[in-house]
């Protein structure tokens, strides 16, 4: 699985659709995904899943009102119950020989362990993989499928991957896949993503309902830094968390023996809606092609936090995203986005056809 900074063939979303993700607050989630898919454009394809015609027709329009250039967006008619692609979108992953071939790991989707509705979410893999001609890989272990969402794990494309023990060991909550160990886990980690180093964060941040994604604490930036989310207020909820990951961190040692460079990233001051904490951070950034898309909370931080990321990734700019209404579906910007990779590691590479529309 390459690193996300690596170039893409295009970006994947799911148009918001599904009101129970924002009680009474749908109305304006079409609008940050507007502004999302004007920042992917430029630098590469937006292949974007609908429901249906109605669906799709309130997506060129939101498009074309926030000035979306209509030749960089693909409009896929995949049903899905849910619009957060990271998790049940295709897990793409990439060789170089015999010759070069992108192809997806198929891990299985069921709503983070919670949910009733997830069939539809499920089977995108399968029509992505119809669609673009890839093959496709399901990840087993022994005669089981092993569930796996994308927010739960983050490569440096090296060799080596982080997770965390809440999400995919926790015995008794939200349990994806009973069972199986920490052995078994990272041995299908390593079969299907092609990483030799697998490293446990403990738990996740207050207020995520995935229990335990890494994408909202602990990120890759480079081959050998990661930034993680710091706590400073000890009465918060994150606090001890977030403190007792930088102390493992400590620890731990890339794929080729060598340290990790830690560098720290503030948490915004809680936000609440109608009495419920919500899982607000800047870790979980997106880095596409042509920028590096940040959710921001009307919070001091911002700055500060954008300024940090700017400092790590200087080969694009980072941009800011308003993300104070989409933070109430319990997650932000790159819980919405799936990068697919570039055929070759070096060259960006697009064979989209603008507009594609339609089911396999």
């Amino acid at each position: 699985m390459p690193a996300e900074w690596e170039p893409h063939s295009a970006t994947w979303l799911g148009w918001p659709h599904n009101a129970s993700d924002w009680p009474g607050k749908l109305a304006p989630i079409p609008w940050v995904y507007g502004e999302i898919v004007r920042a992917l454009a430029p630098g590469e394809i937006a292949r974007i899943l609908v429901n249906s015609a109605a669906h799709e027709r309130q997506a060129q329009r939101v498009l074309e009102r926030v000035g979306v250039d209509p030749a960089r967006v693909e409009l896929f008619r995949f049903p899905t119950n849910r619009g957060w692609t990271r998790d049940f979108g295709p897990l793409f992953v990439r060789r170089a020989s015999p010759r070069p071939e992108v192809a997806i790991a198929r891990f299985r989707f069921n709503a983070w362990a919670k949910y009733p509705d997830w069939k539809k979410d499920d089977r995108i893999p399968e029509r992505v993989a119809t669609r673009l001609g890839f093959r496709l890989f399901r990840a087993r272990a022994g005669a089981r499928d092993v569930v796996l969402e994308g927010g739960s794990i983050d490569v440096n494309g090296r060799g080596t991957l982080l997770t965390t023990e809440e999400c995919l060991l926790d015995p008794a909550v939200q349990v994806r896949n009973p069972g199986l160990g920490r052995r078994e886990i990272e041995a299908v980690l390593r079969d299907q993503l092609g990483v030799t180093n697998v490293l446990w964060l403990g738990q996740g941040i207050a207020g995520d309902d995935t229990h335990g994604h890494v994408d909202d604490l602990c990120r890759f930036v480079n081959p050998r830094t990661v930034v993680l989310c710091r706590e400073t207020d000890p009465h918060d909820a994150n606090h001890r968390a977030l403190a007792e990951n930088r102390e493992r961190l400590g620890g731990m040692r890339l794929e080729d023996g060598s340290k990790i460079e830690v560098v720290e990233l503030p948490m915004p001051a809680p936000l609440y809606f109608d009495g419920q904490r919500l899982p607000a951070s800047y870790a979980n950034f997106y880095i596409a092609n042509g920028a590096v898309l940040v959710p921001t909370f009307n919070d001091p931080k911002d700055r500060v936090a954008l300024g940090i990321l700017s400092e790590l990734i200087k080969d694009r700019p980072v941009v800011g995203i308003h993300a104070v209404d989409l933070v109430w579906g319990f997650g932000t910007i790159h819980c919405l986005t799936q990068q697919e990779p570039a055929l070759e590691p070096s060259v960006q590479m697009t064979d989209a056809k603008p507009q594609a529309v339609g089911s396999p």
